[in-house]
C-alpha cells in the first residue's frame, strides 16, 4: 500500500465512537456479542491507536501498561477490505515505539490462532495457551522482548530531544 496512513490517538468523542464501533464489528459482532463487549474497565488508562486512510478509520488497537516492564496489546482490528495490506503491521510498529519510549521490556498479547503468523512476523513468540473466547476462538499467549539495544536507542533519542528543546 503506497497511500499515506496516519496513525494517532483518537481526539474527539466521534473518533472514540467510531473506534469502538470498528472494534465491535470486527472482533465481537461475528460471534453475536453485544455492543459494549468491545470495551473493558481500563479504557481510560490505555493508549488508543487509530489508523486513518483518506480520512477514513480503517484500523485500531489498544495498548496499556501492566507494570513498569510489561505492556499489553488488545483489540487490534482492521477493516476487512484493508486486511493483509500492511496496515496492522504499521499499527504494531507505532505501538512498539510507544512501548520502547516507556522503556518497557516486554509486550504480551493473546492472539487468535488465525493471527499467529502475523504476530510471529512481528517478533512475537508463543509462551502458552491463551483463553478460549466465546467458547470457540482459541488464543495463544505471546510475548515480544525488546532488546537492550532497542531500549538504549530510545534513551539516547529521549536525551537528544531534551537537549534540542533546551537549546
Amino acid at each position: 500500500m503506497n497511500d499515506i496512513l496516519i496513525i494517532r490517538q483518537p481526539k474527539t468523542k466521534k473518533e472514540f465512537e467510531l473506534m469502538y464501533d470498528l472494534r465491535w464489528r470486527i472482533l465481537r459482532q461475528p460471534w453475536n456479542q453485544p455492543k459494549g463487549s468491545e470495551k473493558d474497565e481500563i479504557e481510560s488508562e490505555a493508549y488508543h491507536f487509530i489508523v486513518l486512510l483518506h480520512n477514513e478509520m480503517v484500523g485500531t488497537a489498544r495498548f496499556h501498561k501492566l507494570n513498569e516492564n510489561i505492556g499489553q496489546i488488545r483489540y487490534l482490528a482492521v477493516e476487512k477490505p484493508f486486511q493483509r495490506k500492511g496496515i496492522g503491521g504499521k499499527l504494531m510498529e507505532a505501538i512498539h515505539l510507544t512501548a520502547m519510549n516507556q522503556f518497557l521490556k516486554y509486550i504480551i498479547l493473546n492472539a487468535r490462532e488465525t493471527a499467529l503468523p502475523f504476530f510471529e512476523k512481528m517478533g512475537y513468540k508463543i509462551i502458552e495457551d491463551g483463553p478460549l473466547l466465546f467458547g470457540e476462538i482459541k488464543h495463544k499467549k505471546m510475548v515480544r522482548t525488546f532488546s537492550r539495544s532497542d531500549l538504549l536507542i530510545q534513551r539516547i533519542i529521549k536525551n537528544l530531544r531534551k537537549t534540542l528543546i533546551a537549546n
